[in-house]
C-alpha cells in the first residue's frame, strides 16, 4: 500500500508561484508513474502533469505547458510540481496520484493523496 503526503499549496497572487510536493511511502516508488491532478469547484478534474516511472517522458495539459514543470526524486521518493506564472484559472484542489501510466494519462490510478489546496488571486 502506497501513501502520498502532498504538500506546499496555499495563496499566492497571479503571476507568482507555488511548489508542490508529493512524499510516497510504503512502497517501491520506481514502479509508479506519477501524476498530479486538481479539480476546481464545480468542475470536473483534469490531469495537469505526469512523469513516467522512469522519469524520461512527461506530460502536460495544454494550459500549463510553458508553466509548470514535473519531476521526480527516487533518492527522497518524491514528486515535485514546479508552478510559475500562475493565473487565477489555476485555483484548484492539487492531488498527487501513483499508477502506471497508460491507465495513469486516463486518470485511472493506484494511490491518490489527499490534496492540497492552491488558490491564486487576480
Amino acid at each position: 500500500q502506497v501513501q502520498l503526503v502532498e504538500s506546499g499549496g496555499g495563496s499566492v497572487q497571479a503571476g507568482g508561484s507555488l511548489r508542490l510536493s508529493c512524499a510516497a511511502s510504503g512502497g517501491t516508488f520506481s514502479s509508479y508513474s506519477m501524476g498530479w491532478f486538481r479539480q476546481a469547484p464545480g468542475k470536473e478534474r483534469e490531469l495537469v502533469a505526469a512523469i513516467h516511472k522512469f522519469g524520461a517522458t512527461t506530460y502536460y495539459a495544454d494550459s500549463v505547458k510553458g508553466r509548470f514543470t514535473i519531476s521526480r526524486d527516487g533518492t527522497k521518493n518524491t514528486v515535485i510540481l514546479q508552478m510559475n506564472s500562475l493565473k487565477a484559472e489555476d485555483t484548484a484542489v492539487y492531488y498527487c496520484a501513483a499508477g502506471q501510466w497508460i491507465k495513469l494519462l486516463r486518470q485511472v490510478c493506484d494511490y491518490w493523496g489527499q490534496g492540497t489546496q492552491v488558490t491564486v488571486s487576480s
